[in-house]
């Protein structure tokens, strides 16, 4: 049975991949300037994960060039990007809905995208494929 290809759903695959990079290009920055500049960064006396500003600098570029690379990867229909990039809709949704009591509007756009990213991804991901 041959699959039909979806316009809309390549098209949110390449606005996945796309804003993949450059969610990853910010990452990477701000890994960057943790790093370079330790007092760049303000902590306050009580937060969560007590960590370096450096340490932060590293996850954030690390994290970076791996969301930069799934995201220039996905373009091609790779299948581990295509993982990465529904995890990182994930937690981006999960991050929106604990958003929405202070956004309620903008919150709940960005988990009708979110949603929208993991459709195209999970049900549409080979159409990506050139």
């Amino acid at each position: 049975m041959q699959r039909e290809e979806s316009g809309w759903a390549v098209g949110w695959i390449a606005f996945a991949s796309l804003m993949m990079i450059m969610l990853g290009v910010f990452h990477a920055i701000a890994g960057l300037i943790g790093i370079l500049d330790d007092g760049y960064y303000v902590v306050g006396p009580k937060y969560i994960l007590q960590f370096d500003p450096t340490t932060w600098g590293w996850i954030h570029l690390i994290a970076g060039i791996v969301v930069v690379l799934a995201g220039a990867s996905l373009l091609k229909g790779a299948v581990w990007a295509r993982t990465i990039g529904v995890l990182v809709a994930l937690v981006s949704a999960v991050a929106n809905f604990s958003w929405l009591p202070y956004q309620p509007i903008w919150s709940s756009v960005m988990i009708a995208v979110c949603i929208a990213v993991i459709w195209a991804l999970t049900v549409h991901g080979r159409d990506a494929v050139a």
